[in-house]
């Protein structure tokens, strides 16, 4: 699959943002501190931020209200209700935590569980297509939802380290999901390049108790739609390299610099929080190009692919 830089913006902005809010929300950090008020503004932001980077993908952005009239039948359309919907209880959070500078619990729990709800719809967009063989898992949710919750920790562990309250429970946790995030990462790419395709030519032409199934001649002389969105290819070596980088910069690095953070303690420890949350960003930018970039649509079937 093509991988848009609008859609690897939109998960990666959008998944950090809503872990961010879930974490907020179960009121972890003191909410009358500066840090944790920009936190809550800072959610905000990246969640709004991803949402409209989705919009750029889209042929006709005009009409992508109508996307959310199909929620019965369609994860795109639930994940747009959602996320739309959660808006509501992180605003008013929000607004408690910034003007007021308190934390409402129930309203923070539900917009927690909101969050979560919105990042799985999300992945389920994915997940649900049977045409990707490489997405239809329920790892693909999983991975999506321990990014996003890792992502939060680690953005909540730089407003805890600045502001002095709670930071080595934000850290630790942050530590442990890290890890389990990438180690499930690892999982989905283990499955996806031991894959036996369940879509060949043969079954796709319906020619395969004939005898093996080659391309005479393509559909098309010049591309596509298809070809352009769905004919993406990248070399397994390459592929390789780069899923061992995003774990390296965006798994391994995190730690190590959280563990320093922890440590060190005092002034040593804000950078290094940053440090570790602009590393892992920038490890899960890595991931989610891979996520389309090794992706197979069945459809290639029909053009060599």
């Amino acid at each position: 699959m093509h991988p848009a830089f609008s859609i690897i913006l939109f998960t990666t902005l959008s998944g950090l943002g809503y872990g961010l809010a879930a974490v907020l929300g179960l009121g972890l950090l003191d909410a009358s501190t500066l840090s944790v008020k920009l936190a809550h503004l800072g959610a905000l932001a990246m969640i709004a931020g991803g949402l409209l980077s989705s919009t750029l993908h889209l042929g006709n952005p005009q009409r992508a209200w109508r996307a959310l009239s199909q929620w019965r039948s369609s994860w795109l359309s639930r994940e747009g209700v959602m996320a739309i919907a959660t808006f509501l209880p992180l605003m008013v959070s929000t607004w408690f935590a910034v003007v007021e500078g308190r934390y409402l619990p129930v309203v923070g729990l539900i917009g927690s569980v909101m969050c979560g709800i919105t990042v799985y719809c999300t992945a389920m967009i994915y997940a649900s297509l049977r045409s990707i063989q490489a997405w239809n898992t329920g790892l693909t949710p999983l991975c999506y939802l321990l990014f996003a919750a890792a992502g939060g920790l680690l953005l909540a562990t730089v407003g805890a380290f600045v502001s002095g309250s709670g930071a080595t429970v934000c850290a630790i946790l942050a530590l442990i999901l890290v890890a389990v995030a990438w180690i499930a990462k690892h999982a989905w790419w283990n499955r996806l390049r031991t894959l036996v395709p369940l879509s060949t030519p043969e079954s796709a032409t319906g020619l395969g108790n004939i005898g093996h199934v080659r391309l005479f001649e393509r559909p098309h002389i010049n591309d596509n739609y298809l070809t352009r969105e769905m004919g993406f290819k990248v070399a397994r070596k390459h592929a390789l390299k780069l899923s061992r980088l995003a774990i390296l910069v965006g798994g391994v690095a995190p730690i190590v610099l959280l563990l320093m953070a922890i440590f060190a303690g005092g002034a040593a420890a804000v950078p290094a929080a940053v440090l570790a949350a602009l590393c892992y960003a920038l490890g899960l930018v890595v991931e989610r190009w891979l996520f389309f970039a090794e992706a197979r649509h069945a459809v290639m079937n029909y053009y060599g692919g």
